[in-house]
């Protein structure tokens, strides 16, 4: 494998990026890993080797470098994360993923063919924009655990949903406070009568964040393992094929 932490400038400043791929000759699918509230970090480098691994070229973009570059989560910086996370909006993120595709279309092991985004708590929304925003290349979007999918605000990623063309993929923790059921329920309700390609899928016995392996008492490996597997399946067979 080959990885990379680069500054990709961009007009707010410089978005340190974390880039992996495998060290084979050929041309990966890109893969836009969106990270959650507690910001870039090493569990979510080892998250995009295991998506690399598989044959693809992974860009994981530290979404806070407006404000800071790098957020360490601890206990008592609950509210500066709440400070950053609310600073971001769709539109910010979605300019911030179009510097990513043009500068992958320089690295010539970056397929400039159909590529997928997955995006984890404050990132589903994100993920959910960034389908609406770039249809001719993204084909593929997960949000696992997202929040604020569907919501009175005037931004609320749903309401560009006739712009979609991908498959859209929602895996949802059975207990969430920050993604309630009367959200998702919401959600479903309306992507039914939209027309689009989606699945929604709740994970029993599950807590917001069971994905992530350093969350004692919320990580659970066996939905961690199937998240794996939907996101993969839903990759493949949208045209978002790796490279081997």
């Amino acid at each position: 494998m080959l990885e990379q932490e680069i500054d990709i400038p961009t007009a707010d400043g410089a978005m340190n990026t974390f880039i992996t791929r495998p060290d084979g000759d050929g041309e990966y699918p890109v893969v836009l890993f969106l990270m959650d509230a507690p910001g870039k970090r090493e569990e979510l480098h080892d998250m995009a080797r295991r998506i690399a691994t598989v044959g693809y070229y992974v860009m994981l973009p530290n979404l806070y470098y407006r404000r800071v570059r790098e957020f360490v989560m601890s206990t008592d910086k609950r509210e500066e994360m709440f400070g950053h996370m609310n600073a971001l909006s769709n539109a910010m993120v979605c300019e911030d993923i179009q510097v990513l595709f043009d500068h992958a279309a320089q690295d010539s092991a970056a397929s400039d063919g159909l590529a997928g985004c997955v995006g984890y708590c404050m990132s589903g929304p994100f993920a959910f924009a960034a389908a609406a925003a770039f249809p001719g290349r993204i084909a593929a979007s997960a949000s696992f655990h997202g929040v604020r999918l569907f919501s009175d605000a005037s931004d609320s990623p749903h309401l560009d949903t006739d712009k979609i063309k991908a498959e859209m993929y929602f895996g949802c923790a059975a207990t969430d406070e920050w993604a309630p059921v009367e959200m998702v329920e919401g959600l479903d309700k309306y992507l039914a009568q939209c027309g689009i390609t989606y699945q929604l899928e709740w994970y029993p016995d599950t807590l917001h964040g069971f994905v992530f392996p350093s969350r004692d008492g919320i990580y659970h490996k066996q939905a961690a393992e199937r998240h794996w597997q939907r996101l993969f399946a839903l990759l493949q067979r949208n045209g978002v094929s790796p490279a081997y």
